[in-house]
């Protein structure tokens, strides 16, 4: 059974970093692309950042192109989420899965990120 435990989320200042772990067990990250989603109060979940399995590629949405960065620990079996000069608009909960377009396993719990002066 997989099992996604994203971790990391918190209250930061507009400006700040945060780095955001995926814990994950059942799947082998570093057979699979792997991914970040984002999901804010009233709006649909979104992809914002994807590894391909080969970590050569990467993609990330425009709105954190330049400030997120995606990467992966095989050996820890961990995904990770750098986040860079945090706006108020990142607000939002973050999930982690496998897939480069979208999600091919069920959800986590997510981890909350706010964005506040």
């Amino acid at each position: 059974q997989v099992q996604l435990v994203e971790s990391g989320g918190g209250l930061v200042q507009p400006g700040g970093s945060l780095r955001l772990s995926c814990a994950a067990s059942g799947f082998t990250v570093s057979s699979y692309a792997v991914s970040w989603y984002r999901q804010a109060p009233g709006k649909e979940r979104e992809l914002i950042a994807a590894m391909a399995r080969d970590s050569r590629s990467t993609k990330y949405a425009d709105s954190v192109k330049g400030r997120f960065t995606i990467s992966r620990d095989n050996a820890k079996n961990t995904v990770y989420l750098q986040m860079n000069s945090l706006k108020l608009e990142d607000t939002a909960a973050y999930y982690c899965n496998g897939g480069w377009n979208w999600g091919i396993y069920g959800w986590g719990q997510g981890t909350q990120v706010i964005v506040s002066s």
